[in-house]
């Protein structure tokens, strides 16, 4: 009889033991993982509402160019020689005007 009392006190203090090092994992994994991805893609959203027509842009793929066309969601890209490429809005990498600019 004991030892029955011994057994389920000890099943009991296991399933805490296993329980909190897994949420500890999933907190850890949020912070870590997902919540620098969720800002990252805030980012990323707010940077393509703010570009406008005349805004150098550079691509994903490494693409300089001039948006000279927009719709809801792509850009027209005007490279070197006047080709004109359109690109989807989520393919733009960073704002060529701005990181170009000379900071105060």
């Amino acid at each position: 009889m004991i030892s029955t009392v011994i057994l389920q006190a000890a099943a009991g203090n296991n399933l805490m033991g296993t329980v909190i090092p897994m949420v500890l994992i999933m907190v850890v994994f949020y912070f870590f993982m997902i919540r620098p991805q969720v800002k990252k893609a805030k980012e990323h959203k707010k940077l393509v509402a703010e570009l406008g027509i005349g805004d150098k842009i550079v691509t994903t793929a490494g693409i300089h160019g001039k948006i000279v066309g927009a719709n809801d969601t792509t850009f027209l890209i005007e490279v070197e020689g006047g080709t004109k490429i359109r690109f989807d809005k989520s393919a733009i990498s960073l704002d060529a005007t701005k990181a170009s600019a000379p900071k105060a």
